[in-house]
């Protein structure tokens, strides 16, 4: 089943980044961000940082 595989991933990232799944989840929602969980864990494993921008916003969104 890909789609635990993707949560996995994107859970991985989000940790890095200090912020849990479903708060980046929400947040990502909040912020209007419509990327599915495929090309989320795909970012998080081969753009880093491009990942780390999607937390940001999707923090700010939070606060």
């Amino acid at each position: 089943d890909f789609r635990k595989l993707w949560i996995a991933r994107i859970n991985a990232g989000c940790r890095l980044n200090d912020i849990s799944y479903s708060k980046f989840m929400y947040g990502l929602k909040l912020a209007g961000i419509g990327l599915n969980r495929k090309v989320l864990a795909d970012m998080a494993i081969s753009d880093p940082a491009g990942f780390t921008t999607l937390v940001s916003q999707a923090k700010a969104k939070l606060n």
